[in-house]
Parts: C-alpha cells; structure tokens; sequence
C-alpha cells in the first residue's frame, strides 16, 4: 500500500488516562513519562495483497486514525482506539480479519499546493461519535529524528496490536523505509475523536508531515489464547 499526504497530530495525556482504557495484558509506553494520543489523517493507494492488482473503488480511500503507543510482553507498538474510512468494505474486512476498529465516515480530502484539507464524520459509531476537521502544510527541511528524540519515538513503530471480543491480543507487523519527516503546520477545528474516552484534545498539538511512503504488512498473529 502507499500512504500520501500524512500528518501525525500528537497530544500529551495522562498515563494513567490512557492504561484506564487499554484491556489487561497491555501496558501504555510513554517518552519520558507521558503518554501521548496521535490523531493521523492521511490517504492510501494500492491497497492491495501482494502480487494482486489494485481494485477500483476499493485500494484508494482516506483514512483518519485515533492512537497510541504500548508494550505488550515488553514489546513497543501502536494500539488503535478507530480507524475511520470512506470504504465499507474494507472496514469490514479489516474488523474481522484484523480485529481492528475499523469504522465507515463521510470523508473529504483536498489538497492545493501545499496545503492538504481534511475532514470527517463518523457515521458507525460502534467506537462513539466522532469528527475531525483541519488543515496541515509541511514546512522546514527534511528532518532526520535522533533515536532519542520524541519525533522517532512518535514515529518509529513496526508493530501494531489489537484485541477481539474475547480479549485475545494479536499483533501484527509493517516494514516501510524511515519516515520522510518534515515538522508540519496545522489547524484543527473540529477534533472529537477522543471523547469517547473522556478525553478532550485541546490546543496546539505536535505536528509532523510525510508525503508520500511505501508500506507492506504481514498477517496478524494471535499472541494469547
């Protein structure tokens, strides 16, 4: 798959916020002790298995997710509160293969020159209401995040984890090329994709921009029975 016009909006949160809604067998990571929600918008092309072509209608679409960061087993990774989609197929498909919150939203995205619009309405709200509107343009150079920086924290992740009804845990895994990063500018006037989880994301958050990466991802393996 290819992901395009990607901006990773950050807000630090309370630790013991976050741990409150994870199920038990994952713990929340932090950066030097805080926990941080991401809300990611982006699009995606070519959405497709290996070795298939794309599907019209069906490998393209935009993408709004809501995030955070975790260890399971002591292992770094991204724990997905939704994941908000035009394409009810897909969605349906990554529910049940995946175990991911994938839910279907009204979507508009634009871009002119640099500046990438964006907004959405939840419209299953299995996972709560939920909307986001705003802008974002990259400014600055390329960066090249220190390994001890909070960009590559926010940013260096490989790994994904989810849980079915059950509450199994499974993980899964990507692989792509280091994030072509540049710090990004971004005004968000509707975000109530946290509230859900009584959280209110307020203020100016941490904004870094990728415009274009290549990704693949592996199957999901089941980590407890």
């Amino acid at each position: 798959m290819r992901w395009l016009d990607l901006c990773f909006l950050h807000w630090a949160v309370p630790a013991e916020t976050i741990q409150a809604s994870l199920p038990a067998g994952v713990e929340v990571d932090t950066w030097q002790g805080q926990a941080y929600l991401g809300v990611v918008p982006f699009r995606m092309e070519d959405v497709a298995p290996r070795g298939w072509p794309a599907v019209p209608g069906l490998s393209a679409f935009p993408e709004l997710n809501l995030r955070t960061y975790v260890k399971v087993n002591g292992e770094r990774g991204v724990w997905f509160y939704s994941l908000d989609v035009t394409q009810p197929l897909a969605a349906a498909l990554a529910r049940r293969l995946f175990h991911l919150p994938y839910r279907e939203a009204r979507m508009w995205v634009s871009r002119e020159g640099d500046v990438t619009r964006y907004a959405s309405v939840r419209t299953d709200e299995r996972t709560g209401a939920g909307a986001f509107a705003g802008a974002y343009r990259p400014v600055g150079e390329p960066l090249r995040p220190a390994a001890d920086s909070l960009e590559h924290w926010l940013t260096d992740h490989l790994r994904l984890f989810s849980a079915d009804r059950a509450g199994h845990l499974y993980r899964g895994r990507i692989h792509h090329h280091p994030w072509p990063l540049r710090r990004a500018e971004a005004e968000v006037r509707v975000n109530t994709l946290a509230q859900p989880l009584g959280v209110t994301l307020d203020g100016s958050p941490h904004a870094l921009y990728a415009e274009r990466l290549e990704v693949r991802a592996w199957w999901r393996d089941q980590l407890t029975s």
